[in-house]
């Protein structure tokens, strides 16, 4: 959906437009005054010739007259035009020859003082075929406007029926207004904000919420997203939209609230909030690890986002989860178990969430570098905990090294890629990243066949007789590099003999045509081994 960039008229027609209509074209209108104010939107068309007709007026009127009304002396004339200026009239029109064969200079000349568009018309046109069809484009406008803000509707509809979400439809809808959009609680706590896609030189929604929202930027609007309580003005959410690159017109105002209708079912259906509010703080933590984020923004809307972490360093962690195994609905509670028990960890933390890669992006904040086991416990512990609370599968957790605002997305990038490459190797509390460096090189060589082909010349033979022949060979080899060939270790862990030790170990090097106490020998099946998680 294409952005649209508004003017003051959308959903009215102005009196520029309303002047090239044919019933006022065949009156050949002259503009005395206001020539700069034809952009005005027109709401109604009033004919009429009474001395105090301002007082009938609401503001917005094209007001046609003859100009009976308008008085014999320059007193009255003036004191006329100043009423109808100060009703906030679109414009008057004047038709010459039943009392004026040219207008007065006290009419023309407080007309302009006034800043109102004053028109004359040099012919007679009949007042109701004016009306007809201004009022009839008028009718068109808004039919138009309507139009625009259901396909709104029936595009953020698809959105959920196709399996999006609260921040798909929040996307579309700022694509839409061409502007960030915010959804918000009650209380101002941001829980999500999107930018429209693609906007040259727009800034950051983040940005835009810290500078611009509290600040009350005119124009803005803000839809009440319904929810249940006890009374019926209960609010479960704001959506807010600020015009920071294009001001706002009525289609909108329209489109927001079609949309908060549909946010509030969706609200109420999943109670999403914390998921919500996690996969802003997931867009934001994969923004800086991708690069998308310059570092020296990061502190400020990391503040936004609610994370205030003291001068020490920053702790990249990544909960990564087996996404097989974890329904779409099933985030919601996951993310708001987890952010429950990291309460207690006693430190800083960012919690995000990012769906489409099933995993769980944080930022720790550390007092000092030496505290970080001791940390990465506890955290690792309530990630594995709030999982636990929603019968998920035991995660892979893996820590970073810490880092400071420069380095962070660079951490982050990194363990996400190591929690991916730790998928299979045993459960263990957390996993350091500096420990996996050979497993993210393997895992980034898996899409080439090169690394199928290595395992295979490595230690294919032993592959094949583990599939037809019994014992299997492989665990006693895998033991036995585990234990870095000290076999009196591997045959106690194997529950194993020496001699029937020995007598394996033998069998393995002649299947494979190798000496397992050759250094070289030992890292490329040690490398085969673990390559062959990455390749099936």
């Amino acid at each position: 959906m294409e952005p649209h960039a508004p003017s003051a008229a959308q959903g009215t027609i102005t009196v520029a437009r309303a002047l090239e209509l044919p019933a006022l074209r065949r009156g050949l209108p002259e503009v005395m005054a206001g020539p700069d104010r034809l952009d005005r939107p027109v709401r109604w068309v009033h004919a009429g010739e009474a001395p105090n007709i301002a007082a009938l007026l609401k503001g917005g009127e094209l007001l046609l007259t003859t100009g009976l009304g308008l008085g014999a002396r320059a007193a009255e004339q003036r004191a006329f035009v100043r009423g109808l200026a100060e009703r906030d009239i679109a414009a008057l029109v004047v038709e010459l020859g039943a009392r004026f064969a040219t207008l007065p200079a006290a009419v023309v000349d407080t007309a302009r003082s006034c800043g109102l568009p004053l028109v004359q018309l040099h012919r007679e046109v009949p007042f109701v075929a004016v009306t007809e069809e201004i009022h009839t484009e008028l009718v068109n406008e808004h039919y138009a406007l309507l139009q625009r803000a259901e396909e709104v509707h029936r595009r953020c509809t698809e959105v959920l029926l196709g399996g999006g979400g609260v921040p798909e439809v929040l996307r579309l809808f700022a694509d839409f207004a061409g502007n960030p959009v915010f959804l918000e609680t009650p209380d101002g706590r941001l829980l999500y904000a999107a930018g429209p896609v693609g906007a040259s030189g727009a800034a950051d929604p983040l940005q835009v919420w810290d500078g611009l929202r509290a600040a009350g930027l005119p124009g803005s609007l803000v839809t009440d997203v319904p929810g249940h309580g006890p009374g019926p003005g209960a609010v479960r959410a704001r959506l807010a939209v600020l015009p920071v690159n294009a001001p706002l017109a009525p289609v909108h105002r329209i489109a927001a609230d079609r949309a908060a209708g549909l946010l509030a079912v969706v609200l109420l259906q999943a109670r999403q909030e914390e998921e919500l509010a996690a996969r802003g703080r997931g867009d934001f933590l994969t923004d800086l690890a991708e690069g998308r984020l310059d570092a020296a923004d990061a502190p400020a809307q990391a503040r936004v986002l609610g994370f205030r972490p003291g001068p020490g360093p920053l702790l990249p962690v990544v909960m990564r989860m087996a996404t097989e195994l974890v329904p779409p609905d099933a985030w919601a509670p996951l993310a708001c178990a987890v952010h429950k028990e990291l309460a207690g960890v006693g430190v800083p933390v960012l919690l995000g969430v990012r769906l489409p890669e099933g995993r769980v992006p944080l930022l720790v904040g550390l007092r000092e570098e030496g505290e970080r086991a001791a940390v990465a416990d506890r955290v690792a512990a309530a990630l594995r905990a709030g999982a636990e609370r929603t019968a998920a599968r035991p995660p892979v957790v893996v820590v970073g090294a810490p880092a400071t605002w420069a380095t962070a997305g660079a951490g982050l990038r990194h363990a996400a890629q190591a929690a991916t490459a730790a998928q299979g190797l045993p459960d263990r509390p957390w996993h350091d990243v500096r420990r996996l460096d050979v497993d993210v090189l393997l895992w980034r060589l898996r899409a080439h066949g090169e690394l199928a082909d290595f395992v295979e010349r490595v230690i294919g033979p032993l592959l094949a007789h583990d599939r037809t022949s019994r014992p299997a060979l492989l665990p006693t080899l895998e033991t036995y590099l585990a234990h870095a060939g000290r076999k009196a270790e591997t045959a106690r862990e194997l529950h194993l003999n020496r001699q029937t030790l020995y007598d394996r170990l033998a069998r393995i090097g002649r299947l494979l045509g190798t000496d397992l106490e050759d250094p070289q020998t030992v890292l490329a099946l040690s490398l085969a081994l673990r390559a062959r998680r990455h390749v099936g």
